[in-house]
């Protein structure tokens, strides 16, 4: 099955408005969880990464929470490989805690679940760097930015979408007085 019948199967594409992490609004939501309440579908997302990346000798895969643990999770346990995780730090920004362990000049593959801005990627890079480790690649189950990336790492999405979003002053959606959801906590 194909990444995106994933999604739609699930009911994991939502039509309306929303606001984004990221602040931006979208007419468009990927509700990731929707889809990861299926381990089946998990495990192909996770092997499509998996397969992209597999001559790229990784010794671990690194996510940030929340959704981003899972993802490392089968990643690695695909590759035979270990897996971390980055947590919000008092700075707020990703960080290894909890005995997470990278040596340097460990070949790190970065994963994460729908990718907009990138932030939360580039935060855990910058955590994978401060350790020293070897960002080798990016692996995303939705990419949905507007412009390609620059991760300084091969960027892989299972699935690559239209990236329809606009600052919220300048929101469409919003001069339309189209109600707006914010997503992800209900």
């Amino acid at each position: 099955m194909k990444a995106e019948e994933m999604f739609r199967k699930s009911g994991a594409i939502l039509d309306g408005h929303f606001i984004l992490t990221s602040g931006r609004h979208s007419p468009v939501y990927w509700e990731k969880f929707k889809v990861m309440q299926y381990p089946q579908y998990v495990s192909q997302l996770c092997g499509m990464i998996v397969e992209h990346y597999k001559n790229e000798s990784i010794d671990l895969v690194a996510g940030p929470t929340t959704a981003g643990i899972i993802l490392a999770f089968e990643v690695a346990r695909q590759m035979g490989v270990r897996a971390i995780y980055a947590e919000k730090a008092e700075n707020k920004t990703f960080a290894f805690k909890r005995g997470a362990a990278i040596s340097p000049g460990d070949r790190v593959l970065v994963v994460d679940d729908v990718l907009t801005t990138g932030g939360s990627i580039r935060e855990v890079i910058a955590a994978v760097k401060e350790r020293k480790g070897i960002v080798v690649g990016v692996g995303v189950l939705v990419d949905r930015t507007e412009h390609p990336l620059d991760f300084g790492a091969p960027l892989y999405g299972c699935v690559r979408a239209e990236a329809i979003s606009y600052p919220a002053e300048n929101c469409p959606l919003c001069a339309a007085k189209i109600p707006l959801v914010k997503p992800g906590g209900s």
